[in-house]
């Protein structure tokens, strides 16, 4: 039972009592007693949040990059392709584990230079030829020997040649030998890739 003065059971005053009714703030997010102090109630359900709305922009910002990067190759153009009857020149670059490139080159001699050049006097190609940077580069962009073959056409460039077993076979009649050294070949070897080039030198005019 209050008596006027305290609050049954808590020994406060009334004043008291009255100081924690409570009038909602006008934000929304808390309420403010009659003293002045401001309680917040922190609700992240009353914010709503900003995520839904970096989500629904995220796809049209894909599609914008998208389209720019198309764009930008578009405007390199695409390099001029040499006739069905028109040589085709082919680089091949390999990149070997450091203090083994003697070693790898040795290998590639014996038992696959012989291969190309056979490919020479068949017809299908109609040279080869083998260098090596004179100068160190990066690690990134190293290579250590190119050999580049100019085929008689793209055709016979990108199909396989029929008579390579037999090549195969007749240049090295040790076949288990020339396979352990093939495989020994291409453990020491770190990176290799072939690049189709095109000459766009201008022809010559006569004036």
């Amino acid at each position: 039972m209050r008596d006027g003065r305290t609050v049954l059971g808590t020994g406060r005053p009334r004043q008291a009592a009255a100081l924690v009714r409570r009038r909602r703030y006008p934000g929304g997010s808390g309420y403010r007693r009659r003293d002045g102090t401001l309680v917040r109630a922190a609700s992240a359900a009353r914010k709503p949040s900003a995520q839904p709305k970096e989500d629904a922009m995220r796809p049209p910002l894909v599609l914008l990059l998208v389209s720019l990067a198309a764009r930008a190759l578009l405007a390199q153009g695409a390099p001029p392709q040499v006739g069905a009857d028109q040589p085709y020149v082919m680089e091949y670059y390999y990149k070997v584990h450091w203090g083994q490139q003697q070693e790898f080159l040795q290998l590639f001699l014996k038992n696959h230079y012989p291969v190309l050049r056979k490919g020479v006097e068949s017809g299908r190609m109609l040279a080869v030829k083998i260098e090596t940077p004179a100068n160190h580069m990066t690690e990134d962009a190293r290579w250590d020997y190119r050999v580049t073959i100019t085929f008689k056409n793209s055709t016979v460039a990108t199909t396989t040649n029929p008579q390579e077993d037999a090549w195969l076979r007749e240049l090295w009649p040790d076949q288990a030998t020339f396979r352990r050294e093939e495989q020994r070949r291409f453990e020491i070897l770190l990176a290799h890739w072939d690049l189709p080039v095109t000459d766009i030198t201008p022809a010559k005019t006569t004036r």
